[in-house]
């Protein structure tokens, strides 16, 4: 059995969340359109005020003539059961990681079911066991609270190698660095919602690599 243990951040790490935002949006332009067409038009609208930074929700009660509110809206994109999935390279370095018998875990900020939601339309539940799934509103702590990682630790008493694989550095390594694990940053490939400037944060990663799949040649597996 493999001593290693691989856990990963989610939004803007195993999958992009632009994607999420993009969902959220469609599933709103459908529910509140009575054509396809119409919900088509709207989602372009809703797209550009959201680059354009403005306020996509209003729009939205404009066009329910206020029937519906803000406060729906919000849980309707927030709660949605999202259209998004892993990219190929990313799936194909958790079969590798599983293959390879080398234990995987996810640590994530954000509410319960908006994540899990995403973790079952993305089928990351295929690859990660639940007790090795850390969502900060289950937990009632966010990272970078070392209790997020310390419950890794303390579940999986056999592994001696921990990775952490995320792309925040003002929150993402503080505490796996200071704990000994090993910390990888995914450099933002220019999609992601948080901006990112490597190697300008006082709280880097042990190394940056490019995407995902790199973390196989730094595990030495192929």
């Amino acid at each position: 059995m493999s001593d290693i243990f691989v856990a990963f951040d989610l939004d803007d790490t195993l999958y992009k969340e632009i994607d999420f935002v993009k969902s959220g949006f469609r599933f709103i332009s459908n529910k509140i359109s009575s054509s396809s067409k119409e919900a088509d038009a709207r989602f372009v609208l809703m797209w550009k005020d959201y680059l354009s930074g403005n306020n996509v929700f209003e729009r939205c009660c404009d066009w329910t003539n206020g029937k519906v509110g803000v406060n729906q809206l919000l849980e309707w994109y927030r709660f949605h059961k999202p259209l998004i999935s892993l990219d190929s390279v990313t799936s194909d370095v958790l079969n590798v990681l599983k293959s390879h018998d080398i234990t995987l875990g996810l640590i994530t900020d954000g509410r319960s079911i908006t994540q899990r939601n995403k973790i079952e339309s993305l089928g990351i539940d295929k690859f990660i066991k639940n007790d090795n799934i850390i969502i900060s509103e289950e937990l009632g702590s966010e990272k970078p609270c070392e209790d997020n990682y310390c419950i890794i630790v303390n579940r999986n008493p056999d592994k001696k190698r921990f990775f952490y694989v995320g792309d925040n550095p003002l929150k993402d390594f503080i505490s796996p660095n200071q704990m000994g694990w090993e910390t990888i940053g995914v450099i933002d490939n220019g999609q992601n919602i948080h901006k990112q400037v490597p190697n300008k944060s006082p709280f880097e990663p042990t190394i940056w690599m490019s995407n995902v799949g790199e973390l196989l040649d730094y595990l030495n597996i192929a």
